[in-house]
């Protein structure tokens, strides 16, 4: 499909060398042919161009559909935060629990609030990753775990101890509720209440609605990190910082 609209794009421009010329006849269209084979370069010099330009039209898309569900995103007062709640700076992850990504980049991630105390991590349960089974599972369980623990005022301890978890099922799950005096089978029954469910749901609706396509995703201002990519995310907290400074105190 690429090497089509390059061809079409080449055509149209071959045909700006004769007014007359019909873009269907033969002669022409031999034209094009000699022309690309000895200038072979010419296809991989558009098709580069037509690659930054679909990215930067879905980069654009999707500064204006994290411009408008701006308060969703960091506002929510169901979601969990780490880090600094009243943070200049605010951070959005999306992530799952069973997410290797996620996990690599957590001790990073923890790093990175410590020694940035004007930084709020909103925190974002995206459970996506499915059982061998094919069906959501583990990972449903974690995050509906990981809420009704935050009713027991343990989200952040929970959440930093799922994440630990190299390799995680049911038990693991279980293991570390007890470690955190949670009784399983009452935070069972309390996750699966409908507040948690909605709460969930919402949360799938809004990433998807943003483009959310993959574990862990940072949003920073109109700014979505997809990955692990911790140094991208240090970068936009210091120009989110340097945007603030710039913009100075609002007038009272």
């Amino acid at each position: 499909m690429r090497l089509l609209k390059t061809l079409a794009v080449l055509a149209a421009a071959l045909s700006l060398s004769g007014c007359n010329l019909v873009q269907n006849d033969k002669a022409f269209g031999e034209r094009v042919r000699v022309y690309l084979v000895n200038h072979p370069e010419v296809i991989e010099e558009a098709l580069t161009h037509l690659q930054q330009k679909q990215v930067a039209e879905a980069a654009s898309l999707t500064r204006s559909k994290i411009g408008e569900n701006h308060a969703a995103l960091i506002a929510d007062p169901r979601d969990f935060v780490a880090g600094n709640p009243k943070g200049a700076i605010t951070v959005v992850e999306f992530f799952d629990y069973r997410c290797g990504y996620c996990k690599a980049a957590q001790p990073e991630l923890e790093q990175l609030l410590a020694q940035n105390r004007d930084v709020r991590l909103v925190l974002k349960e995206f459970p996506i990753l499915p059982d061998h089974d094919g069906r959501l599972g583990v990972s449903l369980r974690a995050a509906r775990a990981a809420l009704a623990a935050g009713v027991q005022g343990k989200y952040v301890a929970v959440h930093t101890a799922l994440m630990a978890q190299k390799t995680l099922d049911d038990d693991a799950i279980n293991a570390v509720l007890v470690a955190n005096g949670l009784n399983p089978t009452a935070i069972k029954a309390s996750g699966e209440a409908d507040a948690v469910t909605d709460h969930l749901t919402a949360t799938h609706t809004l990433g998807n609605a943003i483009g959310v396509q993959g574990t862990p995703a940072f949003i920073i201002g109109e700014t979505m990190i997809a990955g692990a990519d911790i140094e991208a995310l240090k970068a936009a907290i210091e120009d989110a910082r340097r945007n603030a400074n710039k913009a100075g105190p609002k007038a009272g």
